[in-house]
């Protein structure tokens, strides 16, 4: 990871989390740069494939809502976290190798829910995929 600005540790600090959790890791997720309002990460396309060699549909989901949720939750703040509760993707280009680089903006940041749109790209920039999660806001017990 390579940009956090200090409110973005002291929260992740503060829920005792490592950003993506394990499905991020065994992705080979790589996180650049994490707030609320703008998040980057990328993933290797070798190890994420579906039988034809293109990238899994599901993969650019799971990197989609891995940097949505987390930008989500660093939005949340602390004693509160944010779950996904709706994803949608469109998927308009294969990517057969090199990274996938993911870009998430905050469309809503509100008190309870949260918006992001979420842009995968290949190592040309040319778009991929484009994500929408909404995640809902709920307080720690």
């Amino acid at each position: 990871m390579t940009q956090l600005d200090a409110q973005t540790q002291a929260v992740l600090e503060a829920q005792g989390e490592r950003p993506g959790g394990e499905l991020a890791q065994k992705m080979g997720i790589e996180f650049v740069k994490l707030s609320a309002d703008h998040s980057i990460a990328r993933m290797p396309a070798v190890g994420n494939r579906q039988p034809v060699g293109f990238v899994h549909g599901g993969a650019y989901c799971v990197i989609a809502e891995t940097l949505g949720s987390v930008s989500a939750n660093i939005h949340a703040g602390e004693g509160r976290y944010a779950v996904g509760v709706d994803l949608n993707a469109t998927h308009t280009r294969s990517i057969e190798s090199g990274w996938v680089t993911a870009e998430c903006r905050a469309i809503h940041l509100g008190g309870s829910m949260t918006v992001h749109e979420i842009v995968c790209t290949d190592d040309q920039g040319r778009r991929a995929s484009t994500i929408r999660i909404t995640n809902f806001i709920k307080r720690r017990r």
